[in-house]
């Protein structure tokens, strides 16, 4: 039939329904033709025709095809389709210029620009391809198969067998990018085989005779080689080798293995021999559950020579470290988890940095609850520090173990660490009232001294010490109808102090077995933002003043101090209740802070805002200038009745750069005792930051020079793919290059490459300056591998 279309389908009881035309397009019904039975029609009339369809079509297998033309050969039971032609059969599509379809040999075959489309979203381009009736088996010349996965077969010949396994001959494999990245990008690499093998069914791809090729030219020879298929997420095997190359250690590499035990657990084992150090052992254990997942990490080994770490902790003949993390939902409120490093010394994990988990100085096991207005979590901390032991006896305290040495007893355990925090549904007196507690104990077992200006100083103290806080706060906004916003609060804190064991040498600490403190607050806030808007923009000025009135702290010097040691007084502090860091001082006497906020708005999306400010002790006894065992609190700005001036800057031009300092002024003569500033931009291919940092002296700390550092990192894009990157740390009051680096990568959706050099001079280790070189290599869908070299002076 030329020039006519028809359509035969049948109805639930197999009758073929009939026939109809269409100027194009046939949709052409053939559940017979592609039925597993065999149907030979003779040359019959159509009334003959009907009878032989309604008795061999299979209602449940049907085939959907569109034409310009189709032609049926009686004699020789061949159907032809020509121009434009579309099958759609079981979630199959092809598109082909020509359609034949031998009913005896069971076979179809597609002829001219045959695109197919599997219904695993696979497609198949060739020029002519040859298919069984049920799709299952096929062959092909020059054929190119995609996936949805953005990989590509390419071969010579292919042939699929029991709709499984499919052979490529002189086959390629390789990756292809998205059309936008851009279209037609030839792949860097590819493999080359004389056979490809791929079975879906098992979901891996085999080559036999394989080579790596970049560029086109073979860089690896592989006779035989497997890998799953990028449908696969996780299946047992080797994972690609990476490279160690290090003065210390020697040459090595570390050859994993991939174990996929289970869908929701796996182990990846690892083992990497050195030529200087022996063969490390490493292994991770990861189990997701219902409600949370866990990982059990180790790794270790015995050192052939432990003389290369001779002068740290390192120099010893096993080496290892044992590390576990878990996280678990106990319902919609309430999750439990922990991180746990145990290291043999210090320096395991900075030394063998290429195992599978990273150096963690903090240990924590951890339970927590939250609803929407209350908070409840219990912790436990223990430290685990990498910083090795050294002398300075300038700082020496007698009677106590010298500053640099035993740096790890004199880590504390701190558990538990309870806290709990609850704000009130109904509003108390009009305002918000919430209520705040903390129980904390932790032992230590070797006192932490060091003397400066013949004053002993304690960073921490031999024993166990525990301290039990309670507070409650209370706040109500009001705003006049000129907008001057008020807002009183007061608060009531009670601290218990339990002092179960302590360092007899420390005579500054109370000997009392339970000690107790108290500090009710009450204040005002006031605020008063004068807006003006211009065409453009918008700007506002706001003065703001904060009083508070309470009685003097209590026993200062007499009690221990772990959580307040760190005094930071900047803009974003200045405006706090009580500016110590946590509980274990709390600050007295009537105390004002005044400042002036400035923000600036552009239409554009320019955003600026500034603050300047300062605070003044008004009466009682000031926190900040009676110290404590430690006395971080002399050089904090606010010892004196009227603080440093504190101020802030933040700009951000919505078009790539950004700018943010604080600062902090000396009251006198407004010279810097503190600023911090940082810029990032961004332009074009560009991408770079600046911070500076500067910090005065703090004699009373120990520190008699001020410090003054400079970091910078730069990225800079080349073309479309290429980039070059570096950074730098530079230690400006000892003209010194603290860090540096320098390094190019290669980026695209198939292949990837970095190459870097860093130096660091920082590190505490006996070495002055470590170098690294590192490059990593990516091939999507075949894996990563790195090689990274430390060498030392």
């Amino acid at each position: 039939m030329t020039g006519s279309s028809f359509l035969l389908k049948t109805d639930e009881r197999g009758n073929v329904r009939g026939f109809n035309s269409a100027a194009r397009g046939l949709l052409f019904s053939v559940v017979a033709a592609v039925s597993c039975t065999s149907l030979t029609l003779p040359a019959l009339g159509q009334q003959s025709l009907d009878s032989e369809l309604q008795a061999q079509i299979n209602p449940d297998a049907e085939m959907l095809l569109e034409s310009d033309q189709i032609t049926y050969d009686f004699d020789r039971d061949v159907i032809v389709a020509s121009g434009g032609v579309q099958i759609f059969y079981d979630g199959y599509t092809v598109d082909a210029q020509q359609i034949v379809f031998d009913r005896r040999k069971g076979e179809l075959k597609a002829r001219g620009d045959v695109v197919m489309t599997e219904p695993t979203g696979n497609v198949v381009r060739t020029n002519e391809l040859t298919l069984s009736e049920d799709f299952a088996n096929g062959f092909a010349n020059a054929l190119q198969l995609d996936t949805p996965q953005r990989t590509r077969f390419i071969a010579d010949k292919a042939t699929r067998a029991d709709g499984n396994v499919t052979t490529f001959e002189n086959g390629l494999y390789t990756v292809y990018t998205r059309p936008a990245n851009p279209p037609n990008k030839p792949p860097l690499w590819r493999i080359r085989a004389a056979k490809i093998i791929h079975d879906q069914k098992e979901r891996v791809i085999y080559y036999e005779n394989a080579s790596l090729e970049f560029f086109g030219a073979p860089v690896a020879y592989l006779p035989y080689m497997s890998m799953p298929d990028p449908t696969v997420k996780r299946k047992s095997g080797f994972l690609i080798p990476t490279g160690v190359v290090n003065d210390r250690l020697g040459f090595g590499a570390s050859v994993p293995y991939y174990w996929a035990l289970d869908p929701h657990y796996d182990l990846t084992t690892t083992l990497t021999p050195l030529t200087k150090q022996g063969v490390v052992g490493d292994f991770k254990f990861r189990h997701q559950l219902a409600n949370g997942a866990y990982t059990f990490s180790a790794a270790g080994l015995f050192q052939a020579q432990p003389s290369a770490f001779s002068g740290s902790s390192g120099d010893r003949r096993w080496r290892g470290a044992i590390n576990t993390t878990g996280q678990f939902n106990l319902n919609e409120n309430w999750k439990a988890g922990w991180n746990l490093t145990y290291k043999s010394d210090r320096a395991f994990l900075q030394d063998y940095s290429f195992v599978s988990f990273n150096d963690n100085e903090t240990s924590e096991l951890y339970l927590s609850g939250n609803t929407l207005r209350n908070g409840f979590s219990v912790k436990g901390y223990a430290f685990s520090i990498n910083q090795e032991d050294y002398t300075n006896p300038t700082y020496d305290a007698p009677g106590f173990s010298p500053i640099g040495q035993s740096l790890q007893d004199k880590q504390p355990f701190v558990a538990p660490v309870v806290d709990y925090d609850y704000v009130f549904d109904d509003p108390i007196g009009g305002g918000e009232l919430s209520f705040n507690g903390n129980f904390t104990s932790l032992t230590r077992a070797k006192t932490d001294a060091f003397r400066v200006n013949n004053v002993d100083r304690f960073r921490g103290v031999d024993g166990t010490f525990s301290r039990m806080s309670m507070q409650t706060n209370w706040r109500r906004t009001f705003i006049d109808p000129i907008g001057q916003s008020f807002t009183p609060f007061a608060y009531v804190r009670g601290d218990l102090f339990f002092n179960a064991s302590a360092d007899p040498n420390v005579n500054a600490l109370t000997g009392d077995a339970v000690a107790g403190r108290a500090m009710p607050a009450a204040g005002l806030e006031y605020r008063y933002p004068f807006i003006a808007t211009f065409q453009g923009g918008n700007q506002i000025l706001e003065p703001v003043a904060q009083v508070i009135v309470r009685p003097n702290e209590q026993r200062i010097g007499e009690l221990p101090n772990e959580d307040a040691q760190s005094i930071v007084f900047d803009s974003t502090t200045l405006f706090e209740w009580d500016k110590f860091s946590g509980f274990d001082r709390a600050e007295g006497g009537s105390r004002l802070n005044v400042g002036l906020n400035y923000k600036l708005q552009l239409d554009e999306g320019y955003y600026m805002s500034a603050l300047f400010g300062r605070s003044y002790q008004l009466s009682g006894k000031n926190s900040y200038s009676t110290p404590d065992i430690l006395g971080a609190t002399l050089d904090s700005g606010l010892a004196s009745s009227q603080s440093d001036y504190v101020s802030s800057l933040y700009l951000n031009t919505n078009h790539g750069i950004r700018v943010g300092a604080q600062a902090r002024l000396d009251e006198d003569d407004l010279s810097f005792r503190r600023f911090q500033a940082q810029a990032t931009a961004r332009y074009g291919p560009l991408s770079s930051s600046l911070a500076y940092a500067f910090l005065s002296a703090q004699p009373n700390l120990g520190i008699p020079d001020p410090r003054e550092e400079v970091l910078s990192s730069a990225s800079l894009r080349l073309e479309d793919n290429w980039r070059v990157f570096g950074l730098l740390r530079y230690d400006l009051e000892n003209s010194d290059v603290v860090q540096d680096g320098i390094g190019a990568g290669y980026d695209d959706e198939g292949f990837s490459l970095s190459l870097s050099y860093a130096e660091d001079r920082s590190r505490n280790d006996g070495d002055k300056v470590n170098r690294t070189f590192y490059m990593r290599i990516g091939l999507r869908t075949i894996g990563n591998t790195q090689i990274s070299s430390g060498l030392s002076d």
